[in-house]
């Protein structure tokens, strides 16, 4: 070793220390890198891209010549060490111990930690890169890549671990993607985040949570005065109105008002007319998923439907844009007067309808109220009353202060809410 000189050799220490940080760069580069993003980008004809996920397909083989070279590095470089420090300070063991101490810092400050650092934080820069190098790199040393990892295929054997190299997408549940949806607020405007969320939630909602309740449906009344149905056909908001005889219970079918605009000022126009236009009303089980319904909405060629209990009582009327506003956000013409917005006022209370769903009503002023019960807030204060309560009355409905305004025939009509208090 006196030939070589000592400045030489400072050098090679310098060469492999970069060596091992390369190598632990890599590592960590390739199994932080997005998977997905790596597809999208080989799919578009990225071929680093394409390389980069060709290796982490072979986990095991990719590991492989990373952790041998790293290794082999490491490993030079604690012997270089010793014979540097023989050089300089002879057979002296505290030289010896000293030395050790230098090469395992210097190798953990910028071999190890710094690179990895740098490769998870720039991990899908870096694996597009690294995959032109490590590629050729695996050829080089495939044999002695496929000879290591002979005996570790036997050791995971034993040991009845079987790694999936069969080069499938990770597997994420509803709740995993969800959750990737929400978290990708840099990349996701924030209306598309919404509705991609709305979408994760329609087999958890039921057509209950969604319907129009059966008071607030609006119906055209057979046995009242002909002036005054044919008045309402042509002030009506709706393009189609259930028709009936007293009430819903003696449904007779659906009405598609818009058939009937030209006829109306007719003289001659009259309820056979009106009955020859009618559609025969389709109905819902209480209880269907939403999800479920829109596919039954568009093999039956529905637009609209009545959901009934048990007892076939209609509790309530559902459009196909019910469904759709659900996961898209109100997009209809709303009728005068009613608005669908609710915030809280300076005053930290809010005025509500009392037959505005919960799930509404917790979504826009981000409350807590019950969703396993009543659908509507006049539902929950009455089940929570046992009775009908009168103006004015006050009470807590889940932590929730809430105050009835007004109250008409057998229902809550407004209700004043108060912010809960944080704790």
């Amino acid at each position: 070793m006196d030939e070589i000189p000592l400045s030489a050799l400072l050098t090679v220490l310098v060469v492999l220390l970069a060596l091992s940080g390369f190598f632990s760069l890599s590592e960590t580069a390739m199994m932080a890198s997005n998977r997905f993003r790596l597809r999208h980008q080989a799919q578009s004809g990225h071929h680093g891209a394409a390389k980069a996920l060709a290796l982490l397909n072979q986990t095991d083989k990719m590991l492989g010549v990373i952790l041998l070279g790293n290794n082999l590095v490491n490993s030079a470089a604690a012997t270089l060490v010793s014979v540097i420090t023989i050089a300089l300070f002879g057979d002296e063991k505290w030289a010896l111990g000293a030395g050790t101490l230098a090469v395992t810092f210097a190798i953990l400050v910028f071999s190890e930690i710094t690179p990895k650092i740098i490769g998870a934080t720039y991990a899908d820069r870096l694996a597009v890169m690294l995959g032109h190098v490590l590629t050729p790199l695996l050829r080089l040393f495939y044999p002695a890549v496929w000879f290591i990892n002979l005996f570790v295929s036997g050791l995971l054997q034993l040991f009845r671990l079987t790694p999936n190299n069969s080069g499938e997408a990770t597997q994420l549940s509803p709740e995993e993607l969800r959750s990737l949806v929400l978290e990708s607020s840099h990349v996701i405007p924030q209306k598309h985040r919404a509705i991609l969320s709305s979408l994760f939630e329609l087999n958890n909602i039921t057509v209950e949570d969604v319907m129009t309740p059966r008071g607030s449906i609006e119906i055209l009344d057979l046995d009242l005065p002909w002036d005054e149905v044919r008045t309402q056909l042509a002030t009506s908001h709706h393009s189609r109105l259930p028709t009936c005889r007293e009430s819903l219970d003696q449904l007779v079918g659906i009405l598609p008002v818009r058939r009937l605009l030209a006829s109306i000022g007719d003289p001659e126009f009259d309820e056979a007319a009106l009955m020859s236009q009618l559609q025969a009303p389709y109905y819902i089980p209480a209880g269907t998923a939403i999800f479920s319904q829109l596919t039954f909405f568009q093999e039956n060629r529905q637009r609209i439907g009545f959901v009934v209990d048990e007892y076939g009582d209609i509790l309530g009327l559902l459009t196909l844009e019910d469904i759709i506003e659900e996961f898209v956000g109100d997009f209809t013409t709303s009728l005068p007067g009613l608005g669908h917005e609710l915030k809280w006022s300076p005053e930290d209370d809010a005025i509500v309808e009392g037959s505005r769903p919960l799930r509404d009503i917790n979504r826009m002023l981000d409350l807590d109220f019950p969703l396993d019960g009543p659908k509507t807030l006049n539902g929950l204060i009455l089940e929570h009353l046992q009775d009908i309560p009168e103006s004015g009355l006050s009470l807590k409905l889940n932590g929730i202060p809430v105050e009835v305004l007004q109250t008409q025939d057998r229902s809550v009509i407004t209700v004043r809410i108060y912010r809960p208090e944080t704790s």
